[in-house]
């Protein structure tokens, strides 16, 4: 005699969609370029700070505060370098903060005659944009 189960009391319905690349835990190939130039960015403003740090003799409280803000700025960098690459959440809201001032300061340099800041403006402009692509946000844990 053959036994028949009962089926399971709550069957888990089937995913309406196969989950994507970002909210799989992969991080997405542009936070990895972005991890990556935050990192050598902060790499290369420690480097910055060293060299300030060595000429503060020679200029005063002024070379001290261009240190400590090189100092500050390469920390940062690192920081957000780090978050970006190993996903965290809350490198997403550093991020927005981070473009945002970098918005910020193009404008600021523009509205001063720096064509540069042009293209400051669009870098930032482009990051601000995909950090908010829904797969970018999920990849760091956000909806």
């Amino acid at each position: 005699m053959t036994t028949v189960e009962p089926p399971p009391a709550n069957p888990v319905p089937p995913s309406p969609r196969p989950p994507s690349a970002a909210t799989a835990g992969v991080r997405p190939l542009g936070v990895t370029v972005i991890a990556i130039l935050a990192g050598l960015g902060g790499v290369l403003g420690l480097l910055a700070a060293l060299t300030l740090l060595s000429v503060i003799g020679l200029v005063g409280g002024l070379g001290t505060f261009f240190f400590l803000l090189a100092l500050v700025v390469a920390i940062v960098s690192l920081v957000f370098a780090y978050g970006a690459w190993t996903l965290q959440p809350w490198a997403w809201t550093m991020g927005i903060v981070l473009e945002a001032l970098a918005v910020v300061n193009a404008l600021y340099a523009i509205a001063d005659g720096d064509s540069s800041g042009v293209i400051s403006l669009l870098i930032a402009g482009v990051i601000l944009w995909y950090l908010f692509q829904p797969d970018v946000k999920a990849a760091f844990g956000r909806t």
